[in-house]
């Protein structure tokens, strides 16, 4: 009896101690579109069973809370549901696990190997290292209108006298100070490449984020200007800027708001400068965005064109209507109708039809979704007057390049501005890195946070409007 004990717990112990094998950090490469992005799962005991965080250093994202943890001894199930995340492996060794990354409704196989190891974030040569060689002050500016403070920084050259500034302006979603995201900080690069060339740089906070008072989620395009032209009116106070030499920098949303404030006559902005801008209406720039990423992902043909006629008509009925009561009725019955003829294969994992149709209804009536769709920048830019420059990279799939500097340029001289230069760069992405497909799954892995070419062309721009 003694023995057969003996057996029976040894085996007991074997079971337990290959259970606990699945504890510990797992550290994969998934590889898609020619590209790699490293995926960090932490995996750890509790009394009810098993929690996770997962980590994508490449994207400068740590922490992020798996959903649901389930491992019977040989799988292991991994889901970060608002994400639609889920990975399925198989434990085919003390320290390997091999199974299929799925999000988006695309599988990816991956291995992970079992090794705790610090994982350094994403290699970002261009960020500028301290001590600067000029000035950095840290600042408070009020939005009197909004009842709001923004918080920010100030770069000045180290010298005296009065200098010429740019306000810079970021793109959509909630951005710091520094525009960052995946590890980059691109308007850290910026803002040290035109202090060094001599002009004050005023970068800050979008309302509602980091340092910045205000509430972001309700906030449209609109309330980004009134920020914008506190921000102007506080560079106004400063004794060592030139008041007649104040111009905007816009990045993507942000050069859909400069030209806001510079159609302003009263607002005396001397230049601006519009990257990766749109020069249509707001439906259709994101309507050929997501047809032009879809086709670079390969996605088939009638899927696109399919997604293409759903996205048209949801568009029409947002440009319709008159009002947040009636939009929300309509789109509610248009998109329960759409979702009852959806496989349920086709619902995110952790998701069922409703909470799906949801999530789509308050995507779609937000506030600065429903003023971004119905907005047309064209009559803003007919109305500015100040030297002008646009520039946009080749491979641009957020705002493509060709279609969106032609509107930009048509609309200018439409109102009469000779003082245009427009430039599109080859090669280079939405935030103006030199890239492979353009696609926005590459920002993270390219460690390029702005191709020198784009930089130099701005502030030899730049610096020919302030002499």
């Amino acid at each position: 009896m003694k023995k057969v004990f003996l057996l029976f717990t040894l085996i007991f112990l074997s079971i337990v101690s290959y259970c606990h094998e699945i504890t510990g950090q797992w550290n994969g490469v998934l590889k898609f579109q020619g590209m790699q992005l490293r995926i960090v799962f932490h995996i750890s005991e509790t009394d009810d069973g098993y929690k996770s965080t997962m980590d994508s250093p490449d994207q400068g994202a740590k922490g992020i809370p798996v959903t649901s943890t389930i491992f019977d001894g040989k799988k292991v199930v991994l889901k970060v549901a608002n994400a639609g995340i889920t990975y399925e492996g198989t434990l085919i060794s003390e320290t390997e696990l091999d199974g299929t990354f799925s999000q988006g409704g695309q599988d990816f196989p991956i291995k992970f190997t079992k090794k705790t190891e610090k994982v350094e974030g994403p290699k970002r040569p261009q960020l500028p290292q301290k001590p600067y060689s000029y000035h950095t002050e840290d600042v408070v500016f009020k939005n009197k209108e909004a009842g709001i403070s923004l918080a920010g920084t100030l770069s000045i050259p180290k010298k005296e006298g009065k200098f010429p500034a740019v306000i810079l302006i970021s793109g959509s979603g909630p951005q710091n100070r520094d525009e960052e995201l995946f590890g980059h900080k691109p308007f850290l690069v910026l803002a040290d490449h035109l202090t060094k060339k001599g002009f004050a740089v005023l970068r800050y906070d979008d309302r509602g984020t980091a340092e910045s008072e205000g509430d972001f989620k309700t906030a449209t395009s609109a309330d980004f200007a009134s920020d914008v032209k506190a921000a102007l009116a506080f560079l106004k106070t400063r004794t060592e800027i030139n008041n007649s030499q104040i111009g905007l920098i816009g990045h993507s949303e942000g050069a859909m708001i400069a030209p806001m404030i510079a159609a302003e006559a009263d607002n005396d902005v001397s230049f601006v400068v519009l990257m990766a801008g749109p020069g249509k209406p707001g439906h259709e720039v994101l309507l050929l965005q997501q047809k032009l990423i879809a086709e670079a992902m390969q996605i088939d043909e009638t899927t696109i064109q399919e997604s293409q006629i759903i996205n048209k008509q949801i568009f029409e009925i947002v440009l319709n209507s008159t009002s947040n009561e009636v939009l929300k009725k309509d789109l509610q019955a248009f998109l329960t109708k759409k979702f009852e003829e959806t496989p349920n294969e086709d619902i995110p994992d952790g998701m069922d039809r409703e909470q799906l149709i949801k999530l789509q209804l308050d995507r779609i009536t937000s506030p600065w979704m429903v003023y971004f769709l119905k907005f047309d920048p064209a009559p803003y830019l007919e109305k500015v007057t100040c030297p002008v420059l646009a520039i946009n990279g080749e491979k641009d799939l957020q705002v493509t390049s060709k279609i969106n500097l032609e509107g930009i340029k048509n609309s200018l001289l439409k109102g009469g501005n000779s003082h245009v230069k427009i430039v599109e760069l080859p090669g280079l992405n939405h935030l103006f890195q030199e890239c492979k497909l353009g696609l926005p799954a590459e920002y993270a892995s390219i460690e390029q946070t702005i191709s020198p070419i784009a930089l130099n062309e701005i502030s030899d721009w730049l610096i020919e409007q302030t002499k």
